[in-house]
C-alpha cells in the first residue's frame, strides 16, 4: 500500500505541475503577442479561450499519460514527446476556437506562440530537475540513433537508465530496450526515457506476448543490480529459458568499457574479476631489449599460453617469429590472428610435435632463432595420471629436443615454461615438468662455461585463469547449464594469474635473468600473493553471473582427483632461495646433479615410455624427482 500511495502522490504532484503549466501558458502567449493591446480585447472571450485551452491541454496530457514519465530520467527524448503533446493540444485548441468564435476574436498567432510556451513550461522543469540530480547538463543532450537486439531490463533504477541511455546514444549499440520489468508497484506504469516499466515479473509471459504482437518480441532479459523483487535469479533464468530468451547481466560500474567511462555492456563473467589481488605491473624495457629485432621461435604457439605469448612477443618488433604446434586448427588460428594484427611481421607456421627430434632440429636450423620460448606441454593432471609414458614423451623428451636444438642452432636463450605443480610433485604431470626443469637447469650451468653459450631460463607460475582445461572455463560451462559447479574439496587452494599476466612474467623474468649471474641454473617464480580457495572462486563466479551460490546455483563437492593435492607450494623443500633483485620475483636453485646423470635418467625414462611400460615409467619418474636410487622409490606418485 505504501508503494501505491507513493505512486499516487507522485502522479498527483506531476499532474498539479502540468495543470499549472497549462494555466500559465495561454496568458503568457497572449501577452507575448498582444502586450498592452490585450486590454482592448473582450475579457470574456479571452477568459473562455483560456479555460478552453486548459481543458483541452489536460485532456491531451491525460490521454498521452504524460504524468507517468520519470523526472529523474528526463531526457531530450522526453522533451520531444512533450513537444508533440503541445502541438496536438494547440491544434485541437485552434480547431475549438474556430468552431466557437470562428477564430476572429483572438489572433491565430497566439496559438503558434502558445505551442512553444506550453512545451517550455512542461519540459523545462523536468530537464532542470534531471540536470540537478545528475549534477551536469550533458545528460540533457543524450539521444540514441541505433537499436538492434530487443531486450527487457529487469530492475527499474539508475543502472537500467544508464544502460538504456547508452544504447540510445551509441550508433553501434547492439541492444534495443523495449521494456523494463520491476515488482515495485510505485515503479510499474512509469516510463524511463520513453520505455514503459512493466510488472510484476509473474506476468512475464503475458508481457512478452503483448510486445510480440507489437512486432517487438524480446530476445534477452538483462538483469541489473537495481532489481530487488521477489523473483530469484534462478527463477529468472528458468523464466527466460521457457520463453526462449537468454538471461544476461549488466556488469558493475567498475567494468565500464570505453575510455570515457560511460559505456555499459552486457557481458559474461570476466576472468580478471576472479583475481583477488592487483595484477603485477612489470617494466617492459627489458622485454623489448630481449626481443626487439630478434628471430623468435615459440613452441605450443596455438595453446592458451602460447598464443598469448606470440601476440605479446609481436608487440616488441621481433625480426621474425616461427610458430610450432601439433594442433592444425590452433596453429591456423594463431597464424591467422598474427597475420591480421601484425601483417608486416615475417612469420612461418609449422605443424610439429616436439617429440620428433629430427623435425624440431630441421625447423630450428632453418629459422636460426635467437630466442626460443617453449610452451608446448601436456598439462591435464588427471588425464596424465594413468599414462605417465605420454607425459614423459612430450613434457620431458619433447623439452629435451627443443633444448638440444636451441643449443645446436646457437640460440641466445631458451625459456622453459613450467608450473607450481613441479614443486615437490605428487602428480605425473608435475613430476614430468620437474624433470624438464632439471634438464634446462643443468644445460644452463653447462652452457655458462662455453663461448656464446645458450642461456636456459625456467619460469614457474601457478594456475592460469581462463586457459584451456582450467577450472574457470569448466565453471563457465557449468553455469551456462544452470549448475551445479563441481569443486573437488572445500579446502583446496591454488595460486592464480591471468593469461596476460603469466605471459608478461615469462617475458620479464626471461629478460631479467639474462642479466643475473647468480641465477645460473635457477628458477624464477612470481610472488603471487595469497592462494585462493577454489570454492570461494566458484562462489564469486556465481555472483558475477548475477546469481546466488547455494541458492540459485548448487556447489557440489566431488572429492580430489588422481594427482591432485589441496595446495601447490611454489618451491621445493630442497630448493635454495636466492635474491632476484626484484620485489615481485622469487628465485630458487635446487640441487639437480650433473648433465650426464640427468641425460642418462631421461634416456632410460624415454626408452620405457616408448615401450608403454607405464609401471616402469612411473617408478623411474619417481626416482628422478625424489633423488632416490632406482630400487628405493617413494610411492607418493603411485598412490595419488
Amino acid at each position: 500500500m505504501a508503494g501505491l500511495n507513493e505512486k499516487a502522490l507522485r502522479r498527483a504532484v506531476i499532474s498539479a505541475h502540468d495543470l499549472g503549466a497549462a494555466i500559465l501558458a495561454y496568458p503568457i502567449a497572449v501577452f507575448l503577442r498582444l502586450g498592452r493591446e490585450a486590454a482592448d480585447h473582450d475579457p470574456i472571450v479571452l477568459g473562455q479561450a483560456w479555460l478552453l485551452f486548459v481543458i483541452v491541454a489536460m485532456g491531451v496530457m491525460a490521454g498521452t499519460r504524460l504524468d507517468r514519465g520519470s523526472w529523474r530520467y528526463a531526457s531530450i527524448d522526453d522533451a520531444f514527446r512533450i513537444g508533440r503533446v503541445s502541438v496536438i493540444a494547440n491544434m485541437i485548441f485552434l480547431l475549438a476556437l474556430f468552431l466557437l468564435f470562428r477564430a476572429e476574436a483572438i489572433p491565430r498567432s497566439v496559438v503558434l506562440i502558445n505551442i512553444f510556451v506550453f512545451a517550455a513550461l512542461l519540459a523545462g522543469p523536468r530537464l532542470l530537475y534531471r540536470a540537478y540530480r545528475d549534477g551536469r547538463m550533458a545528460t540533457l543532450l543524450e539521444r540514441g540513433t541505433h537499436w538492434r537486439i530487443p531486450v527487457l531490463i529487469v530492475g527499474a533504477g539508475d543502472q537500467a537508465e544508464a544502460f538504456h541511455r547508452q544504447m540510445l546514444r551509441d550508433t553501434d549499440a547492439p541492444y534495443r530496450v523495449i521494456g523494463i520489468l520491476d515488482d515495485d508497484p510505485a515503479r510499474i506504469g512509469t516510463t524511463i526515457r520513453g520505455v514503459r516499466v512493466h510488472g510484476p515479473l509473474d506476468n512475464l509471459a503475458e508481457i512478452t506476448s503483448k510486445l510480440e504482437r507489437r512486432g517487438a518480441r524480446p530476445e534477452r532479459l538483462v538483469l541489473t543490480a537495481d532489481y530487488e523483487g521477489s523473483a530469484s535469479r534462478s527463477d529468472l533464468f528458468h523464466l527466460a529459458s521457457e520463453l526462449g530468451m537468454r538471461l544476461d547481466r549488466i556488469p558493475a560500474q567498475s567494468t565500464l568499457r570505453k575510455e570515457d567511462g560511460k559505456q555499459l555492456e552486457v557481458q559474461p563473467v570476466d576472468v580478471e574479476d576472479l583475481l583477488s589481488r592487483p595484477q603485477a605491473q612489470l617494466d617492459k624495457s627489458d622485454m623489448r631489449h630481449l626481443l626487439a629485432g630478434k628471430r623468435v621461435v615459440v613452441t605450443g604457439a596455438g595453446g592458451s599460453i602460447g598464443s598469448e605469448l606470440v601476440l605479446q612477443i609481436a608487440e616488441f618488433d621481433p625480426a621474425s617469429i616461427t610458430l610450432l604446434d601439433q594442433s592444425e586448427y590452433n596453429l591456423y588460428e594463431i597464424d591467422r590472428v598474427l597475420g591480421e594484427e601484425y601483417p608486416d611481421l615475417p612469420r612461418t607456421a609449422h605443424l610439429c610435435n616436439v617429440r620428433n627430434a629430427d623435425q624440431v632440429e630441421s625447423i630450428f636450423a632453418d629459422a636460426s632463432p635467437q630466442v626460443v620460448v617453449h610452451a608446448a606441454a601436456l598439462k591435464h593432471v588427471p588425464l596424465l595420471e594413468p599414462q605417465p609414458s605420454q607425459a614423459v614423451l612430450t613434457n620431458i623428451h619433447g623439452s629435451r629436443n627443443v633444448a638440444d636444438a636451441s643449443v645446436k642452432c646457437g640460440a641466445d636463450v631458451m625459456v622453459m615454461i613450467s608450473t607450481d605443480k613441479a614443486s615437490d610433485p605428487i602428480s605425473i604431470m608435475g613430476a614430468s615438468k620437474r624433470v624438464a626443469e632439471s634438464y634446462a637447469q643443468v644445460l644452463d650451468i653447462d652452457q655458462r662455461n662455453r663461448p656464446n653459450g645458450t642461456r636456459f631460463v625456467t619460469v614457474r607460475f601457478g594456475n592460469v585463469l581462463g586457459s584451456a582445461g582450467s577450472v574457470v572455463p569448466l565453471f563457465q560451462k557449468q553455469l551456462e547449464k544452470g549448475g551445479p559447479l563441481t569443486v573437488t574439496d572445500p579446502e583446496m587452494v591454488r595460486y592464480f594469474m591471468t593469461i596476460r599476466e603469466a605471459v608478461q612474467l615469462v617475458l620479464f623474468a626471461s629478460a631479467r635473468e639474462m642479466k643475473l649471474d647468480a641465477s645460473i641454473g635457477s628458477i624464477l617464480v612470481l610472488d603471487m600473493g595469497e592462494p585462493v580457495r577454489i570454492i570461494d572462486m566458484a562462489r564469486q563466479m556465481i555472483r558475477l553471473a548475477g546469481l546466488e551460490p547455494d541458492e540459485d546455483i548448487e556447489i557440489k563437492i566431488t572429492g580430489a582427483r588422481p594427482g591432485e593435492r589441496l595446495s601447490e607450494p611454489l618451491f621445493d623443500k630442497r630448493e635454495e632461495h636466492l635474491p632476484s633483485g626484484h620485489p615481485g620475483l622469487l628465485l630458487a636453485r635446487p640441487d639437480v646433479g650433473g648433465l650426464a646423470q640427468v641425460r642418462q635418467s631421461i634416456d632410460q625414462m624415454v626408452d620405457l615410455a616408448r615401450k608403454s611400460d607405464e609401471a616402469a615409467v612411473r617408478t623411474a619418474l619417481e626416482a628422478q624427482v625424489s633423488g632416490a636410487p632406482k630400487g628405493d622409490v617413494s610411492v607418493a606418485v603411485a598412490s595419488n
